[in-house]
């Protein structure tokens, strides 16, 4: 961490996953997999996602999740953020068709809407910035257990079968590939959660593998269907100035409507970074299985809107570190201290 702030200004950090996964598009894009190999990397794929969505049930703790409802409002607040607020934005944002977005885009841009919130991004800023810490563990947490069932059935509803490949076949899928793992993950925590818990960095290079291959395959597809001649240079600049207003809209709403709402600053802190933001580890994975050959397009806006989020929200947190103290909530006094910075 260290060397990435003597390279680059503290205020502008590229996340260098992202780099990562820019690199396997490049790949994709010079070498993609097609015929034989295109059938073993969609196998991998899909091994790739079930092993994920397994891990990710495996981690998440039912009881601190259960512990965290007694701050209920604070989760309500979120998930309407998450899964109301933001979906609505994004059939707004259906007007900018032709003229701004092309269709493909506009799918892809309402796909972000409707993933869940980030987990560790979320926390991470949330203790920069002096924030209520487990309010934002348990609202991450809530958000991609509530994303696992609410982002393919708001997809189902709200894009259907204008991305090209959403299908009642995708449903299917969703459940084998999604939920069944996660399940899974979590009936079997009580054995394999102790060994997931100490082996969590290797475990989190197969996270990050997992999520190259996907992001390979998925665009692999794109490549042999030809969609990229679908987007110009323009065009991507267009979605990342809507993708900015989009970004600026959920973090003005988050605050201020928390602030009308009565929460304290730290609860006020912890609502903004978990409900302003979108997965990509969940949301690529999920693309991948709703949308199939269609999906590189659709999990683009997600791409950029995740990096976005990132430099925007960093900012923001460093700027709220210097806000004037306030007296703690009692989840947080403890929390904010034990937390790494």
């Amino acid at each position: 961490m260290s060397r990435r702030t003597t390279l680059l200004p503290s205020w502008l950090p590229i996340d260098p996953y992202i780099l990562v996964i820019l690199g396997t598009v490049g790949l994709a894009a010079l070498l993609p997999a097609s015929g034989g190999a295109a059938t073993v990397a969609d196998g991998a794929s899909t091994t790739a996602i079930a092993l994920l969505f397994f891990l990710y049930g495996a981690r998440l703790s039912t009881r601190e999740a259960l512990d965290g409802l007694r701050h209920w409002r604070l989760h309500v607040t979120v998930l309407a953020a998450t899964f109301v607020a933001f979906p609505l934005l994004g059939l707004a944002a259906k007007g900018l068709v032709p003229a701004v977005l092309t269709p493909p885009l506009y799918s892809g841009l309402l796909f972000l809407c409707l993933v869940p919130s980030t987990v560790q991004s979320s926390i991470a800023f949330t203790s920069i910035a002096r924030g209520n810490v487990p309010a934002a563990i348990c609202a991450g947490s809530f958000s991609s257990l509530a994303g696992v069932v609410l982002t393919p059935l708001l997809a189902a509803l709200l894009i259907g079968s204008t991305a090209g490949g959403f299908s009642a076949d995708s449903l299917t899928q969703i459940v084998l590939q999604l939920l069944v793992p996660f399940l899974a993950g979590q009936l079997l925590r009580r054995w394999v959660g102790g060994f997931v818990l100490r082996n969590k960095k290797v475990l989190g290079y197969v996270d990050r593998g997992s999520i190259l291959l996907v992001v390979y395959t998925a665009f692999s597809h794109g490549m042999v269907a030809g969609i990229w001649h679908q987007v110009t240079p323009a065009r991507l600049g267009l979605l990342l100035v809507v993708e900015a207003v989009l970004l600026a809209a959920m973090l003005s709403l988050t605050w201020f409507g928390a602030r009308r709402l009565g929460f304290d600053r730290g609860d006020r802190i912890a609502i903004q970074f978990a409900g302003s933001k979108k997965s990509l580890a969940a949301g690529l994975p999920m693309a991948s299985v709703l949308f199939g050959p269609q999906a590189a397009m659709v999990v683009l806006p997600l791409m950029l809107f995740h990096q976005m989020q990132l430099m925007v929200c960093a900012v923001i947190a460093k700027r709220r570190a210097r806000d004037p103290e306030e007296t703690p909530t009692p989840e947080a006094r403890p929390a904010v201290a034990a937390s790494p910075g």
